[in-house]
């Protein structure tokens, strides 16, 4: 059964279907649509399940319906009763519109909707214009109740090279306190995602501007400021050499891993003595103690703690390696 088939069942029994989220943004973005998801407004959950019994109800505090291999929804509003990211009450009726639902979404871009059937696009949040001018904003209020929107809104930044509006920007500054509520495995989720950007220095860059990077990426945010020789290092300083390292990489494979590898390797530099500068005479042994760090605060795989510890120690060997200058050899700046 397609779609239309679905939404016009859902039609005649006195709802209709929308869809929802990053399907519409992509179409719009004329990008590839990986997941499609439904949002449903004018009936019950019992009624969908009659309707469609064949569907798989899954969801503790509100159902998600998998049918056809496609997700729906009942549209829902949701108030926050507590710290963190799942402490919500959810609200589903019949009466519930679909620019209700749209409110409760993160980021304009994130709130806009199609009709199945009709094809019209519901934006009441001005997601199309943003689009058009490249900017992430926060729907409404609602984005200061889940503080993972705070590294959904970099991750996108850097999935789509948008720039974040100073307004937004605040809101994920109100939210830090509450970042730590968030458990290591969907940090590490945003992250990882935000590997796979062509520019991915762009996630640390929104972070760094709402001043919240260094609760959970410490060790980066260690490297702001530690300053090295120039001759050497015309970008500046050492956060500004891991961003430019990473997005280099970027250029040259796909492969988060290595990435990460390349995010990695100069962390001993954000634990040099200042007396020590501009040098940083053994970074690579001083590295390590970071990354363990980093990747505990993470939940980082044991792969990839295995193979940063080795960009840690050995990346000035491939330096000294390439170098045909015998004076050049082994310095490490």
């Amino acid at each position: 059964m397609d779609i239309e088939k679905i939404a016009n069942i859902i039609k005649q029994n006195g709802g209709n279907t929308y869809l929802v989220g990053g399907a519409v943004r992509d179409a719009i973005l004329n990008k590839s649509i990986k997941d499609e998801d439904y949002c449903i407004t004018g009936i019950s959950a019992d009624k969908f399940i009659k309707l469609f019994p064949n569907a798989h109800v899954r969801g503790k505090s509100f159902e998600v319906f998998d049918l056809e291999n496609k997700e729906f929804a009942l549209a829902r509003k949701e108030t926050k009763i507590g710290k963190g990211h799942k402490e919500f009450e959810v609200e589903t009726n019949e009466q519930i519109t679909i620019e209700e639902d749209l409110r409760r979404r993160d980021i304009t871009i994130n709130s806009i909707a199609q009709d199945v059937l009709t094809k019209e696009i519901i934006d009441p949040f001005g997601g199309q214009k943003d689009l058009e001018n490249r900017i992430i904003r926060a729907t409404s209020e609602k984005f200061s109740e889940d503080p993972l929107r705070v590294y959904r809104v970099a991750r996108m930044a850097a999935i789509l090279d948008f720039e974040v509006s100073k307004e937004t920007i605040n809101l994920m500054y109100k939210l830090r306190d509450e970042l730590n509520t968030l458990s290591k495995e969907r940090v590490f989720v945003e992250f990882r995602k935000a590997l796979e950007a062509d520019r991915p220095s762009k996630f640390f860059e929104i972070l760094k501007e709402a001043n919240v990077l260094d609760v959970h990426f410490k060790e980066v945010y260690d490297l702001i400021g530690a300053v090295q020789p120039i001759k050497y290092h015309p970008e500046g300083d050492s956060y500004n050499h891991t961003m430019l390292t990473l997005d280099n990489s970027a250029k040259l494979t796909e492969n988060t891993k290595i990435r990460f590898c390349a995010l990695v390797h100069d962390l001993g530099k954000g634990r040099t003595p200042k007396e020590m500068y501009p040098h940083h005479y053994n970074h690579e042994q001083r590295g390590v103690a970071p990354l363990k760090d980093l990747c505990k605060t993470l939940g980082c795989p044991n792969e990839w703690e295995k193979c940063g510890k080795t960009a840690v120690l050995e990346h000035m060997k491939g330096r000294s390696i390439s170098t045909n200058d015998n004076s050049e050899k082994g310095k490490i700046y």
